[in-house]
């Protein structure tokens, strides 16, 4: 319809502490929007596939002024699933928010503009969902994005380890995150790998809202 403003389903809007990245421990507004294609066998968030409220871009950023923090994280679910996502990025930026972007790296991430941080998972075997990367994306990552790997189990690691090394990954933006998925991989055998390996250029990442609260605990 002429003139219909572009509207999200979101999961929650809040205000919290980053958990993860580069930005762990700097507050933050959320914006989770509803729904993702991906059903990663560790997800966290699988109360985020479905339901939702319907609201206009002009609508979250109205409620995002009103938690006063200058950093928003728009995340997911996967939040690029959601077309009018783009155009909520964008409103984000023009109005001088420091803008990061949660994504699976199932969708391209070239069309993000251009001060947004695209913090990018790339699918690990153990994710059952490695089949989804868009490799292309390497390709599109700028000095200010993040690469990261949850990891399951050894063998993710050894993949992640390999990818990271062909790829050159550490050379083309901030940060490459190697982050055990909760439950399953102890952080002791992680860090262990790491340093025996001598992957001097990646950074180990816990996620510290689990340690901070009920790793259940939603809204934070």
């Amino acid at each position: 319809m002429t003139g219909a403003k572009p509207a999200l389903v979101v999961t929650e809007i809040y205000l919290s502490v980053q958990g993860e990245s580069t930005w762990a421990g700097c507050p933050c507004t959320f914006v989770r929007l509803t729904g993702c294609p991906l059903r990663c066998v560790w997800c966290d968030t699988e109360y985020a596939f479905y339901g939702g409220k319907r609201m206009t871009v002009a609508e979250v950023m109205d409620r995002v002024k009103a938690l006063g923090c200058p950093v928003v994280e728009v995340t997911g679910g996967e939040p690029l699933a959601q077309p009018a996502c783009l155009a909520l990025l964008e409103a984000l930026v023009e109005a001088g928010f420091t803008v990061l972007l949660e994504t699976s790296g199932a969708y391209p991430i070239a069309p993000l503009p251009a001060s947004v941080h695209a913090i990018m998972d790339l699918k690990c075997p153990g994710s059952g969902e490695s089949h989804r990367n868009l490799w292309e994306n390497l390709s599109a990552l700028r000095p200010h994005d993040e690469v990261k790997f949850v990891l399951a189990d050894r063998a993710d690691y050894e993949w992640a380890r390999e990818v990271t090394r062909r790829e050159g990954l550490t050379a083309r933006c901030r940060a490459v995150l190697f982050s055990p998925a909760f439950g399953l991989l102890a952080p002791a055998d992680l860090a262990r790998w790491i340093t025996e390996d001598g992957l001097f250029g990646v950074r180990m990442q816990l996620q510290m809202h689990k340690h901070i609260w009920p790793p259940d605990t939603k809204g934070v």
